[in-house]
């Protein structure tokens, strides 16, 4: 229940909590959606590899592939949320943003 009070602000234009949402245009959206099928296709490509008992060092290699395909959705993801959401509640006093973006980044980096 605390996770959900976390994803939720006040709306001050209406005097109630409203969920965060991200802001991405429509471009980056289709980016990021068509590298995460591609990564998807991936991850049934190596279930396929394990089912036909393929040579590990290649489906070892075939991950390392796909971890860092989702590095890159990643590190586009961090990148519009630095320079849109974390300015935008910067701007708006919420300093503890930035405690946020740093758990954030901590478990981006693990």
């Amino acid at each position: 229940m605390e996770d959900q009070a976390s994803d939720r602000e006040h709306d001050p234009h209406c005097g109630q909590e409203t969920a965060r949402r991200s802001h991405h245009s429509d471009k980056t959206k289709a980016n990021l959606m068509t590298r995460l099928n591609r990564i998807e296709g991936q991850i049934r490509g190596v279930k396929g590899m394990i089912e036909k008992d393929t040579y590990c060092d290649d489906v070892l290699n075939q991950i390392a592939a796909i971890q860092s395909a989702l590095n890159s959705v990643g590190k586009l993801l961090l990148e519009g949320h630095m320079k849109s959401c974390v300015v935008e509640r910067i701007q708006a006093g919420e300093h503890d943003v930035i405690d946020e973006l740093l758990v954030t980044v901590n478990k981006l980096m693990k």
